[in-house]
């Protein structure tokens, strides 16, 4: 509990209605989660208008609302806040709430196209490993030291971020990991947060049923780096060319890590097998159970921001040989007769280019690549065809299948898929629409030595159809074929 005046020492007041300084008791953007003593802040969402709803969080014993546009009806005893952006205050106003959490621990985010996940995740392990309290919010799971919690989304909502950095503050967390997603950086979700530092890895083509245009999808990522602080730092990777678009305008400390070029962190890959990689880390030699230069790429971020942190000390590198690959992230599974599966999140061109050519750089020659690879319903449809693509380009044989299809016809989804296969290629094709079959059929079609790659859902132990979910697991089902052999 707070007075309002400790919260409108944060923001800029455009116009106040109503006087007093009642104790808030809390802080909501949902009219349905208003109790006696709330302030309610109208935010426009992407679904829904907050100040439709104003009358039903005043009835609920809102005694503040924050707004942008005024209500026509206003009510005595209520006191109307308006601002400019209530999506921004949002998070400042959550925050304020909570002792502004993110002052008491080092929060570093990571944003990026792809291997938001893996960096934040080893780092969060990196950490653990290396003594420290610590805590990560990432897709497949968030942590405070090392209780697991179910994650919902891969930013969580303004609210819901503040409270639990508070409750890892409490836990006596001293470093906080967390994915930064571009809606979340859109939808103002990380206001109110103060980052010690801040990771690039890449971006390619994603999301664009989201931001419409990629350079609206640029500048959602670099909106993130716009608003860094310069005590803290930004880590960017300069193999993208993207890379440096990114620290444009950005007060913090800027840093880059590469595989190919002159950078403040470089890696050299030294040998790529099936078992990991050996590494060459600024000099120095290391051994990981990690394959593909994306993840030496992944890697370098995180020896980066280790070092940026101050853990540059005896224990860092042996450390970072111990680190475990994440779940459903190039995750392998091995057959009686010499059959490796391997199942990735890739849902992306680039990232199934990615993973592809690792697997390409450590087959044997005469073995074959088969790839069993869908698209998301209801997402970015320009991307499916250039998925395709890259399936076929760089497989032996390939298997168009669902994904999560959720309010589409899985069909129509391998038709647009269709579209990136070239008519001389269609022979490597084929497609079967229910996943489970299509990962069963690759199973029993690859011979010793083969390697088939389930691309797409990763981590992820559902389907979603028609808005229904239901359990289904990739690795699972790979697993429960290769028990009957």
């Amino acid at each position: 509990m707070k007075k309002l005046s400790k919260f409108l020492e944060n923001i800029e007041v455009i116009e106040r209605i109503g006087e007093g300084d009642p104790d808030v008791t809390g802080v909501t953007a949902d009219s349905r989660k208003v109790t006696h003593g709330s302030m309610f802040v109208a935010v426009e969402g992407t679904q829904v208008d907050g100040h439709s709803y104003i009358n039903s969080a005043q009835k609920q014993g809102a005694v503040v609302v924050l707004c942008q546009n005024l209500p026509e009806e206003l009510i005595d005893g209520t006191i109307y806040i308006k601002v400019s952006d209530t999506a921004f205050a949002l998070g400042v106003m959550a925050s304020c709430f909570y002792d502004f959490p993110s002052h008491s621990i080092n929060v570093v985010g990571v944003t990026g196209t792809n291997g938001k996940t893996t960096v934040a995740t080893l780092l969060y392990q990196l950490a653990i490993k290396l003594g420290y309290k610590a805590a990560l919010f990432s897709t497949v799971a968030n942590y405070i030291n090392e209780i697991s919690y179910e994650a919902t989304h891969t930013t969580p909502n303004a609210i819901v971020l503040q409270r639990s950095l508070k409750e890892m503050v409490d836990a006596g967390c001293e470093f906080c990991f967390m994915e930064v997603s571009s809606h979340a950086v859109d939808q103002k979700r990380i206001s109110g947060l103060n980052f010690k530092g801040s990771i690039f890895t890449n971006i390619t083509h994603d999301h664009l049923d989201y931001h419409k245009t990629f350079d609206a999808y640029l500048a959602a990522k670099k909106g993130f780096f716009d608003n860094l602080g310069k005590d803290a730092f930004a880590l960017i990777n300069s193999d993208d060319r993207n890379g440096s678009i990114m620290v444009q305008n950005c007060k913090a400390v800027k840093k880059t890590y590469s595989l190919r070029s002159a950078s403040d962190f470089k890696t050299r890959v030294i040998e790529n097998l099936f078992e990991g990689m050996q590494l060459e880390m600024n000099g120095k030699e290391v051994w990981t159970p990690f394959i593909g230069n994306f993840n030496a790429s992944n890697l370098t971020a995180v020896y980066g921001a280790a070092i940026l942190l101050g853990w540059d000390d005896p224990q860092l590198l042996p450390a970072i040989s111990t680190l475990k690959p994440v779940m459903g992230r190039f995750d392998a599974v091995r057959s009686p007769h010499g059959v490796t599966a391997v199942v990735d999140y890739a849902h992306t061109p680039d990232a199934l280019q990615n993973v592809l050519e690792a697997l390409n750089q450590i087959r044997s020659k005469g073995n074959e690549l088969i790839t069993v690879v869908g698209a998301g319903g209801d997402r970015d449809k320009g991307k499916r065809p250039l998925m395709a693509a890259e399936a076929v380009k760089s497989s032996s044989r390939v298997i168009f299948t669902s994904d999560n299809p959720r309010g589409e016809e899985p069909e129509a989804i391998i038709e647009d898929m269709m579209k990136g296969v070239r008519f001389e290629d269609r022979i490597k094709v084929i497609t079967i629409v229910n996943r489970r079959e299509a990962i069963r059929t690759a199973c029993s079609v690859a011979r010793e030595g083969d390697v088939i790659l389930i691309a797409g859902k990763g981590h992820e132990t559902y389907q979603e159809v028609k808005g229904k979910r239901s359990h289904f697991d990739d690795k699972e089902i790979v697993q429960e074929y290769f028990d009957q052999l």
